[in-house]
């Protein structure tokens, strides 16, 4: 038997964004500045805290984003990285492919900052799924019922 770190993810309110579209659009905006400037095509996102178990995440963990009380996607997460700020607070940015994984819908209420996310409570990936041609609306209703 192997000691292989299990992966974690982190979920996260997805904070100014209305859809999965509007995410997509933020982060294609950002690609091209990473790439006007030669920067590595890494999707950006600061947070606050700086996560205790970053083995775990960094051994396949994704960043499952909540859009609108739902966790409708997530992207995998490539590197961590601590940092102080310019006023002295300490912070992390969150390196993450800028590929878009939509997945089943999970009902999630409000909350601050991010959230550890165990393999087994996160949603399927939707890609190759029947229920992908479905409305989002519907997908959303169907997982609130416990049905998709």
């Amino acid at each position: 038997m192997t000691n292989r770190t299990m992966p974690l993810h982190l979920l996260k309110l997805c904070v100014g964004c209305d859809s999965i579209e509007d995410l997509r659009g933020s982060i294609e905006r950002a690609m091209a500045r990473r790439r006007a400037e030669g920067s590595p095509e890494l999707y950006r996102h600061t947070t606050r805290m700086i996560p205790k178990r970053m083995e775990e995440l960094l051994a396949g963990g994704s960043l499952y984003w909540v859009i609108r009380g739902s966790v409708l996607c997530r992207q995998e997460l490539a590197a961590i990285t601590p940092f102080v700020d310019d006023n002295g607070v300490s912070r992390c940015r969150l390196m993450l492919r800028p590929q878009i994984v939509p997945t089943v819908p999970q009902p999630r209420r409000p909350f601050q900052g991010w959230r550890y996310l165990r393999p087994e409570d996160a949603p399927a990936d939707l890609s190759g799924s029947a229920s992908e041609a479905l409305p989002l609306q519907l997908r959303q209703e169907l997982a609130a019922l416990g049905l998709l």
